[in-house]
């Protein structure tokens, strides 16, 4: 199986347009398109279905994205896993337009000669991440282990930066006039967040930040992607989402969506990083410095109880045991 016509099957799947795959896969939209069309033809099935709106997968593409995921991280994997020692800095984002990936093009641009591989593990459990590192496919990843005792004790996990709650609502929403927002206000109202992965890192997130605020946070439905999601806020006047700060999302100008910040305490994800204990790669100091640098948050701040706590982290491995007499 071509593996670059997997990568963009994934890609096209998760982002709904063809166009937006290449963009992503640095190539031509036909590119992608016949990567596609060939993928189809050697397996038989048709994977998509083409829509106004892009492409929606097909029963058959559905099957088999988890899959097509699982080929695309191994394919990955392998090639990290033979690169000479002299080697790129190689760290996981959840997503390409996540608040993660832009503060780290943040970091590139202030450094354009830093040797730098920005990967998508495209796993929801952060144990996965974990081992991924642990093995060495991964020098640090952004993801939070919330149960101490499931961290591999040559893994470790420290404070990268915080990133602020939005909600983010369409115009008719009785919210959507609102400059800010505190936690109380969002009783009451729907809070949607679709597809939230049981033990990932972001369902302890929520179910915490319900508990804590007393909110309704609705996970029902699968995710279909941010573009469906964005359509559907601009079209209701009940439905909301929260979103961080530094995230970046895309809509058309008719959509009128309003991003309003949630403070008084603000409600902050603690975006964390995975890394090895001993040895970690020496391009990993100034990424952290560059996240120790950002302004804090001002004001109250809200973080769940498995936040790790914010400071400078020292990277410098420990002392070798003497030798036995």
């Amino acid at each position: 199986m071509d593996t670059e016509a997997v990568r963009s099957f994934v890609r096209a799947a998760e982002l709904g347009q063809l166009r937006h795959a290449a963009d992503e896969l640095g190539v031509t939209q036909q590119a992608v398109s016949k990567r596609i069309a060939a993928l189809e033809r050697e397996l038989g099935v048709r994977l998509f279905t083409r829509t106004a709106r892009g492409v929606e997968l097909t029963l058959d593409g559905q099957a088999l994205l988890p899959h097509a995921r699982s080929i695309v991280a191994g394919a990955e994997r392998a090639l990290a896993a033979i690169r000479p020692g002299s080697r790129a800095l190689r760290i996981d984002v959840l997503g390409l337009r996540s608040a993660q990936a832009v503060l780290l093009h943040d970091y590139w641009r202030s450094r354009p000669g830093t040797d730098l591989d920005v990967v998508t593990l495209r796993v929801d459990d952060p144990r996965e991440a974990a081992a991924a590192v642990r093995a060495g496919d991964l020098d640090a990843s952004f993801r939070s282990v919330t149960d101490p005792a499931a961290l591999p004790v040559d893994v470790r996990m420290i404070h990268a930066f915080d990133s602020p709650l939005e909600l983010l609502v369409g115009p008719r929403h009785p919210l959507a006039a609102a400059r800010t927002l505190t936690p109380d206000r969002l009783r009451g109202h729907r809070i949607w967040v679709p597809g939230i992965a049981p033990g990932s890192e972001w369902a302890e997130f929520y179910d915490e930040l319900a508990t804590t605020f007393d909110l309704r946070v609705d996970a029902a439905g699968p995710n279909f992607g941010n573009e469906v999601l964005l359509d559907i806020l601009a079209d209701s006047a009940d439905v909301a989402t929260l979103v961080g700060s530094r995230d970046r999302y895309l809509w058309p100008a008719l959509h009128d969506l309003r991003r309003i910040p949630v403070v008084d305490p603000t409600l902050a994800y603690p975006l964390s990083l995975l890394l090895r204990r001993s040895h970690p790669h020496p391009g990993l100091r100034a990424v952290v410095d560059h996240f120790g640098g950002l302004a804090p948050l001002a004001g109250r701040i809200w973080r769940p109880s498995w936040a790790p706590t914010p400071g400078r982290t020292d990277l410098t491995p420990p002392p070798a045991a003497p030798a036995a007499p």
